[in-house]
C-alpha cells in the first residue's frame, strides 16, 4: 500500500511516510533515500581515507628493496584490510548505496525507495562493519590478502574472524539494498517511464541489483563456512581433516568477479549520464548500452574461475571459462564504442565531471586491455601471482571505478548541496590523479612480467628503481585527492549557488529544486519520451509547479 500511495503521486501529503522533525531523525536516522545517500557516501570517503594511508604505508615500505619501514606481520595486516575496505567499505557502498539511494529515486520520479526503514537498517550495518573490521588491528588483523584463501585464513588470529563478521555483515547490506532497488524501480517508476525511457543510471542499478542479491549469497555461505571452522573446527577447507581449500576459491570468486561488476556497472551509469550532457548530444546505441548492463550481469556469473587457473583445475574445464572470459567483454566492448559515438562530432564541454568521465574511458579501457592477457590460460600460468595482476586490478577499480565515482560527485554535487565546486581546484583534482594514477600502477605491469611477486614486504634489489617511482608517483595522486576533500569543504562554505539545472541536463532530478525538497516532487510528472535529445523539448508533463530552471545553453564551468 505504501508502494502504491506513493506511485499515486496525488499531492505532497501522498509521500510514503512525514517529514521528520528534529537533528536525529532528520539526519542521523534518516528514512530519506537522498540523506541516506549522502549517509553513504560520506561513511565511504572515511573509510577511504583510512584505506588510502595503508596504501601509502604499502608504498613507503616499497621504496626500498630490504623494506624496513613496517615489519612483515605488520605489513601482511596492512595490504589485508587495505584491499578489504577498498572493495567493501568504499568503491562498493559509494556507488550502489551512495549514488544508486540518491539519484535513481529522482530519476524514476518517485518520491522514495519501496521500503524506507529497510533502506536505513542497510545503510546502519555499514558503518557497524568498518568499525569491525579496521578494530581487528587492536587483536591482529587479518594477514591473507583481501581474498583470504585457507589454509593461510585458518591460521590467523582472532582478526580474520572478525573479517569474516565485518563481509557477511556487508553482504546482508548489500542484498537488502538490491531487494530494495529492484521493487522500487520495477513498481514505482513515474507513469510513462517505460523501461525503454529509463535513464542510463537506472539500467545500471537494475543490473546491478540481481548481482548484489545472488552473488554475495555465495559469499556468505563461504564465510560462514570459515568462521564455523575457525572457531568450532568444522573441517570446510582444512585439507588435513578432509576439506578442500580449492572450494573456497569457487565460492569466493563465484561472487568476486560478479562483484567487479558490482562496482563498476553503477559507474557505467554515471558516464552515460555525463558523456551526452557535456557533448550536448543523444546518447548513442541507448538500447545496446542498457541491454549489454543486463548481458553483463548475466554472464559474470560464468567466468569466476578464470581466477583459478593455477589452483589445479582440469584442462578440459579451463578452456570453456577462458573464451567466457573473452565473451563477457563483448558487452563491455558495445558501451565504449557506444561512448565514443557518443562524443564523435559533439560538442564538447571540459567540466572537471567531463573530464574525469574521459578519464574513466582511458584507464577503464586499458584495464580491460590487460586483463586480455590474463584470461590467457599460458600468460596468466606466468604472471598470475606477479604485480602484473596489481597493476591490471587497479586499473580497473580504481581508475574505473574510483574514477567514475569522482566523476559522479562533481556532477551531482550541485543538486545534493545546491552549491557549485570549484573547477580550477576540480581540474588541478583530475591532472593530479591522472598523471600519478598511470606513474603508480603502469610500471607494475612490467614489473610482474619480470617477475616481481605481489603481497611481499621485500624484493629484489632489481625492481628497486620502478618501485621508487610507483611510490613517489602514489604521493602525487595522494595529493590530489587531497584537493578533491579541499574542494568539497570549500564549495560547501563559499561554491556558487547552482540552481535547479546548472548543466542544463534533461534526466527528472534535475528538474527539481537544489537540495531537492524532501517529497521530491509536488505532482508526479508524467513522461513520454527519452530524456538525452538535447534538439527536443523536455519529455515530461506534470512539472509545471517545480521550482526549475530552464536548461542552459552552455553548462557552468565550461570552456
Amino acid at each position: 500500500m505504501a508502494v502504491q500511495a506513493a506511485h499515486a503521486g496525488g499531492g505532497i501529503a501522498d509521500h510514503i511516510h512525514p517529514e521528520p522533525q528534529g537533528f536525529i531523525r532528520r539526519y542521523v536516522f534518516s528514512i530519506d533515500h537522498k540523506i541516506i545517500g549522502i549517509q553513504y557516501m560520506i561513511t565511504g570517503f572515511v573509510f577511504f581515507i583510512l584505506s588510502g594511508l595503508l596504501a601509502e604505508t604499502i608504498r613507503v615500505q616499497l621504496m626500498n628493496h630490504a623494506g624496513g619501514f613496517v615489519s612483515n606481520d605488520t605489513y601482511n595486516e596492512v595490504y589485508t584490510v587495505h584491499g578489504s575496505a577498498m572493495v567493501w567499505l568504499v568503491i562498493i557502498p559509494i556507488v550502489t548505496g551512495g549514488f544508486g539511494n540518491f539519484v535513481m529515486p529522482l530519476q524514476i520520479g518517485a518520491r522514495d525507495v519501496a521500503f524506507p526503514w529497510l533502506n536505513m537498517l542497510s545503510f546502519w550495518m555499514f558503518p557497524v562493519a568498518g568499525l569491525l573490521l579496521f578494530s581487528s588491528f587492536l587483536v591482529g588483523a587479518p594477514v591473507a590478502g583481501w581474498t583470504e584463501y585457507p589454509p593461510i585464513s585458518l591460521e590467523g588470529g582472532v582478526g580474520t574472524s572478525m573479517w569474516c563478521a565485518a563481509i557477511f555483515l556487508i553482504g546482508v547490506s548489500s542484498t537488502l539494498t538490491g531487494i530494495n532497488f529492484i521493487v522500487t524501480i520495477m513498481q514505482m517508476r513515474a507513469p510513462g517511464m517505460t523501461f525503454t525511457r529509463m535513464p542510463l543510471f537506472v539500467w545500471a542499478q537494475l543490473a546491478t541489483a540481481p548481482l548484489s542479491m545472488v552473488a554475495t549469497t555465495a559469499l556468505a555461505a563461504a564465510l560462514a563456512a570459515l568462521f564455523i571452522e575457525r572457531q568450532f573446527g568444522v573441517p570446510f577447507y582444512d585439507p588435513t581433516k578432509g576439506g578442500s581449500p580449492v572450494l573456497w576459491q569457487h565460492m569466493f570468486w563465484f561472487y568476486s568477479h560478479p562483484a567487479v561488476y558490482i562496482m563498476v556497472l553503477p559507474v557505467f551509469g554515471i558516464v552515460s549520464e555525463i558523456l551526452p550532457t557535456f557533448s550536448r548530444k543523444p546518447i548513442f546505441g541507448y538500447k545496446m548500452i542498457a541491454f549489454s548492463s543486463m548481458a553483463i550481469a548475466l554472464v559474470g556469473f560464468m567466468v569466476w574461475a578464470h581466477h583459478m587457473f593455477t589452483s589445479g583445475l582440469a584442462p578440459y574445464l579451463q578452456l570453456p571459462f577462458m573464451i567466457l572470459t573473452y565473451v563477457v567483454a563483448v558487452p563491455t566492448g558495445v558501451k565504449i564504442f557506444s561512448w565514443l559515438a557518443t562524443l564523435w562530432g559533439g560538442k564538447i564541454h571540459l567540466t572537471t565531471a567531463m573530464l574525469f568521465a574521459l578519464g574513466f574511458l582511458a584507464l577503464f579501457t586499458l584495464g580491460g586491455i590487460t586483463g586480455i592477457f590474463l584470461a590467457a590460460i599460458p600468460y596468466d600460468l606466468h604472471i598470475h601471482g606477479t604485480y602484473f595482476v596489481v597493476g591490471h586490478f587497479h586499473y580497473v577499480l580504481v581508475g574505473g571505478s574510483l574514477t567514475g565515482i569522482f566523476a559522479g560527485i562533481y556532477y551531482w554535487f550541485p543538486k545534493m548541496s545546491g552549491r557549485m565546486m570549484n573547477e580550477t581546484l576540480g581540474k588541478w583534482n583530475f591532472a593530479l590523479f591522472f598523471i600519478g594514477f598511470n606513474g603508480t600502477f603502469l610500471p607494475m605491469h612490467w614489473l610482474g612480467i619480470l617477475g616481481m611477486p605481489r603481497w611481499v614486504p621485500q624484493y629484489d634489489p632489481q625492481f628497486e628503481f620502478w618501485n621508487r617511482f610507483a611510490s613517489v608517483s602514489s604521493f602525487v595522486m595522494t595529493f590530489g585527492i587531497l584537493l578533491f576533500f579541499v574542494n568539497v569543504i570549500w564549495s560547501l562554505r563559499n561554491g556558487k549557488k547552482a540552481g535547479a539545472n546548472p548543466w542544463g541536463a534533461r534526466t527528472l532530478e534535475w528538474q527539481l529544486p537544489s537540495p531537492p525538497h524532501y517529497y521530491n516532487f509536488k505532482h508526479i510528472p508524467n513522461v513520454y519520451g527519452l530524456p538525452y535529445d538535447f534538439s527536443l523539448p523536455l519529455p515530461y508533463k506534470g512539472l509545471d509547479e517545480e521550482l526549475t530552471d530552464s536548461p542552459a545553453p552552455v553548462p557552468a564551468g565550461s570552456h
